[in-house]
């Protein structure tokens, strides 16, 4: 009996957000269409931070270079080269995907700090290919008339068409993240983040699964960059700087680093406070820094999983008093 209610109330819950998720461009006005557009898309990037560090315990400051590289691959085989832009889209995944595993052959055998500068490093020379490379990407100016994704005749050129192209894509790659974090590999990655030695003591190949999830997150990544990319119809370098890649962490952290579906909360609490305090300069850096610190220290697990362990232990305690 129990069981049938613990699923039961699953298949509600899933029910119950699928249905939020079709009736946001319904419901809400045209803008808040748009954030959730980048929230989908943000999630995405998010997703792939979580199997990274959350799961695996690598930490990564470089994300929106990968991110960057999707949407720059795409931007220009789709509008210079004329592809199409799903195929313009499977090659930067491809492109980024491999670029990330050659490389991440040589960073992930470095550790903590280290680790953590090297990915800094390597974001902050990608982005300055993307700002100083004129020839291939237009540097400040940017690639505009990017084209649409489209089937056939129909084109996905409103944001309510769009919408539902992105969120298919984000809850695909959030169902697949699931299945690996659930499977034999997620409890592999678990052990490599409890102690790569243990790990490697019961015949798990640490480097190379190491290297596979940094890859995995890259083309997450590149994915979020294209629809990015085709969503804007422009791409510029601004969006892929080092204080993206500090958002990206901080969605991460206030979804919980080890929650795969904390990741729509995260990205989703840091948009909104990001919108609101757009236009405060420095502010923002300042407060996102104190909320950072603050869930790191208080709440390491993540805001998200903090929320949900105080309503399982009120429901607990509830029940408990009942006669």
């Amino acid at each position: 009996m129990k069981f049938s209610r613990l699923r039961l109330g699953k298949i509600l819950a899933i029910g119950l957000g699928l249905s939020v998720i079709a009736a946001i461009p319904w419901v809400f006005n045209p803008y808040y269409t748009s954030v959730a557009i980048v929230i989908g898309i943000n999630t995405i990037i998010t997703v792939g931070l979580c199997l990274l560090m959350g799961y695996t315990g690598q930490v990564s400051l470089g994300q929106a270079a990968f991110y960057g590289m999707g949407a720059y691959i795409s931007a220009i085989l789709s509008r210079r080269l004329g592809l199409s832009p799903w195929l313009a889209m499977g090659v930067a995944a491809t492109v980024t995907g491999a670029f990330a595993y050659i490389i991440g052959r040589p960073v992930l055998r470095l550790r903590g700090n280290y680790l953590a500068m090297a990915t800094l490093g390597l974001g902050i020379i990608i982005y300055i290919v993307f700002r100083e490379a004129d020839w291939l990407t237009e540097g400040q100016r940017g690639i505009v008339s990017i084209p649409y994704l489209s089937i056939g005749s129909f084109a996905f050129d409103t944001d309510r068409k769009y919408y539902y192209l992105v969120w298919f894509f984000t809850l695909l790659v959030l169902i697949v993240s699931q299945n690996i974090v659930s499977s034999r590999t997620g409890r592999a990655l678990r052990s490599i983040r409890d102690s790569e030695m243990a790990a490697e003591s019961i015949g798990i190949n640490v480097p190379e699964l190491k290297v596979k999830v940094f890859a995995l997150s890259a083309v997450y990544a590149s994915i979020a960059g294209s629809l990015y990319a085709h969503y804007l119809t422009y791409v510029s370098p601004q969006p892929f700087d080092f204080l993206f890649s500090v958002h990206l962490l901080l969605m991460a952290v206030v979804g919980g680093l080890a929650s795969i579906w904390g990741a729509i909360f995260g990205t989703t609490a840091i948009s909104f406070l990001g919108d609101a305090l757009h236009g405060f300069g420095d502010l923002e850096s300042i407060v996102f820094g104190f909320i950072l610190m603050a869930i790191i220290i208080f709440m390491p697990r993540g805001l998200w999983v903090h929320l949900l362990m105080a309503y399982r232990d009120r429901r607990e305690k509830a029940g408990k008093v009942r006669p």
